[in-house]
């Protein structure tokens, strides 16, 4: 199954992929709207939502205003240097355990908003990742079980300003700037994807030049070792999510160095789930 969440007039929306028909859809106000993707993800009834939504209006895509796929994940556990090319041309070691830091969704923006840069740097990255998200609550997660804790994935573009992020080894405010982290459009339940979405292909493009090209098998830890690893010590729970990390080719590591700036389309393509395509503009004044 395949969810989008939008508003209209201001009213939260959620729709669901049809066979042959596009895309139907509820709001908020409608009679049998299901409740929003963060609250079915927290029940696991992603067959009866997608049932009512059924009932729906065809939505035209084109015409709605998308809010991220989730508007209140608990914890964003995001993965730093979890490709071993990115890791290289970071000067940086390949981890022996997953490099973990959070990001907040106060500076997440949706699918056709505006990743903003701030006024305070020139140095906007982009970082095409795959999101997990966690459907089912543990802790101490063996491997072998990884994947029943994951419901399904969509599609972040980390948006790092480099020079905030590597004043301190600690990269929370680097990562955390206002309008920076690109996230949707579509929420793909897991039964629609290979086990932990491996073997897909990751594209990151800037104004149509592609700048990131990677496969999810390259992964260091993949998806059901990072839920099996990040669940030692903290119990994750159903809406969650895990950002997975990004391949090489970033801005920052590249010569010359290519960021961000206002102008700028930046579109980040998964196979099997589709594309998160974001205009770059200038803080305002």
């Amino acid at each position: 199954m395949r969810f989008v969440s939008y508003e209209n007039a201001g009213i939260r929306g959620l729709a669901v992929a049809t066979e042959g028909d596009g895309y139907r859809g509820l709001l908020a106000s409608d009679s049998g709207f299901p409740g929003t993707l963060d609250e079915i993800v927290r029940r696991n009834d992603f067959a009866a939502a997608a049932q009512a939504l059924r009932s729906g209006a065809p939505l035209d895509l084109d015409a709605v205003t998308f809010r991220t796929p989730l508007a209140n994940p608990g914890k964003v556990l995001c993965v730093g240097l979890n490709y071993s090319d990115h890791a290289a041309e970071s000067a940086m070691e390949v981890p022996p355990f997953p490099t973990v830091f959070a990001r907040f969704p106060s500076g997440f923006v949706a699918h056709g908003a505006p990743l903003v840069r701030p006024r305070v740097s020139e140095m906007f990255d982009y970082e095409g990742e795959v999101v997990a998200v966690i459907g089912k609550s543990g802790r101490e997660i063996p491997e072998a079980e990884a994947l029943d804790h994951v419901c399904g994935y969509s599609i972040f573009n980390d948006g790092s300003i480099r020079d905030f992020q590597l004043q301190t080894p600690q990269w929370t405010v680097g990562k955390n700037f206002d309008g920076t982290g690109a996230f949707g459009p579509i929420f793909v339940t897991a039964d629609e994807l290979p086990p932990g979405a491996a073997g897909l292909r990751i594209e990151t493009r800037l104004n149509d030049q592609v700048l990131q090209r990677a496969n999810t098998d390259d992964l260091i830890f993949d998806i059901r070792k990072l839920v099996s690893l990040l669940s030692i010590g903290m119990t994750l729970e159903a809406g969650d999510i895990i950002v997975t990390g990004t391949p090489s080719g970033v801005g920052m590591a590249r010569s010359p160095k290519v960021f961000m700036k206002p102008g700028d389309v930046c579109e980040v393509s998964v196979e099997r789930i589709g594309t998160l395509r974001n205009p770059v503009v200038a803080q305002e004044a």
